[in-house]
C-alpha cells in the first residue's frame, strides 16, 4: 500500500518523476502531480510494475482525481548540451512550474534534484514505489513519453521505438548499426557498444 503524504505539516505536496533517462533516443519527460490529501488507489504503483493497459487506464484516473498535474519535457538538444541528469531535472522544473496549483512541498523520485525557487523538497530513492503522488507522476511521465516515441517511430521507422521507446534493446542497437542515427538520437550517449 503506497503512502499518501510525506510531509507532516499538511503542505500542498507534489510528487515528481521522470521517464526516459536511460534511452538512446528522444526527449526526456517528467510529470508533477498533486493528489488530494488522504487519497487512496489500490492499483496505482510504480509505472514499471504496471502493464501498458494499466498505465493508460490509470492516466485517466489520475488526471481526473488530481488537484493538479502537469508534464514537462527537455529536448534531445538540451540533453546533449547539459547532460541527461540536468535535462531530467530541467523537465521536472518545467512540470512543477506548469502546475495550476502552486505546491508548498515537493517529493522527488531519485537522489538528485536542484531547488525550484524556494519550495522545500526531499528526494526519495524508489519513491515511485513508496508514495502515491510520485507513482502517479511516473505513470504520466511514462505514458506521455511512450505516446511521443510512438509518434516519432512513424517519422523514423525501423528502430522499433513504438515498442522499445528508445531504450537500448538489441534490436534498437542493430538498427542504429544498420540504418545510422537519426536527429533524435542522443549523440553524447554511447549508441553502440565498443566492438
Amino acid at each position: 500500500m503506497l503512502l499518501s503524504l510525506y510531509n507532516q505539516e499538511g503542505f500542498v505536496e507534489a510528487g515528481v518523476d521522470e521517464a526516459g533517462r536511460g534511452c538512446l533516443a528522444g526527449d526526456v519527460y517528467a510529470a508533477a502531480v498533486i493528489l488530494p490529501p488522504d487519497y487512496h488507489n489500490e492499483v496505482l504503483n510504480d509505472s514499471k510494475q504496471l502493464t501498458p493497459h494499466q498505465r493508460y487506464a490509470l492516466r485517466e484516473v489520475i488526471e481526473r482525481d488530481a488537484v493538479a498535474w502537469a508534464v514537462g519535457v527537455a529536448t534531445v538538444e538540451e540533453i546533449d548540451r547539459i547532460n541527461i541528469l540536468n535535462a531530467a531535472i530541467l523537465a521536472m522544473h518545467r512540470a512543477i512550474e506548469a502546475l495550476k496549483v502552486k505546491p508548498q512541498f515537493l517529493i522527488i523520485d531519485g537522489n538528485r534534484f536542484k531547488p525550484v525557487g524556494f519550495i522545500p523538497y526531499t528526494t526519495i530513492v524508489k519513491g515511485d514505489a513508496k508514495y502515491l503522488s510520485i507513482a502517479a507522476a511516473s505513470v504520466l511521465a511514462k505514458t506521455y513519453r511512450d505516446d511521443y516515441m510512438a509518434r516519432m517511430a512513424q517519422a523514423y521507422p525501423g528502430y522499433g521505438w513504438e515498442g522499445n521507446a528508445g531504450y537500448p534493446t538489441k534490436a534498437h542497437r542493430a538498427a542504429i548499426r544498420d540504418l545510422g542515427i537519426t536527429p533524435l538520437h542522443r549523440r553524447t550517449f554511447r549508441l553502440l557498444p565498443d566492438v
